[in-house]
């Protein structure tokens, strides 16, 4: 689960932010909108599932890079709502078909903020990887 949130998170860094960010600020918007919507859905369910399984392997092998990946995978949550959340409602609220210059901006600091997303997802998958090996 770990791998597919980190595959998720990275193809939005590395090739759906770069082609949507090129795109006038209408467009940009409104993709934004709709793909933040179903991948909300998709990596939050990644984050959960991938968190619960790294707990339930701790507790059968009392091995704890289970819980350090656990953990990590577990920290997109809070991340996401208490400093992604607030680039997101920004977002939210700006009408496409009157975006101000300034969207651009907010949109870019939007996928450096989700950026940290995909590296926590890695982290958590390296550790978990490790763990399989002892």
């Amino acid at each position: 689960m770990a791998a597919l949130f980190t595959g998720a998170a990275f193809y939005i860094n590395f090739a759906e932010q770069p082609a949507r960010i090129d795109l006038e600020p209408r467009a940009f918007l409104s993709q934004w909108r709709l793909a933040y919507a179903r991948g909300y859905i998709m990596q939050a369910t990644l984050a959960i599932l991938g968190t619960m399984l790294g707990l339930f392997a701790w507790s059968l092998t009392a091995n704890l890079l289970w819980l350090v990946g656990a953990g990590l995978l577990f920290l997109n949550w809070p991340y996401t709502l208490l400093v992604i959340m607030p680039v997101n409602n920004l977002l939210k609220g700006i009408d496409p078909a009157n975006a101000p210059p300034e969207s651009r901006a907010l949109l870019q600091r939007w996928a450096s903020l989700h950026a940290v997303r995909t590296m926590l997802g890695l982290a958590a998958t390296v550790i978990f990887l490790c763990a399989t090996m002892r």
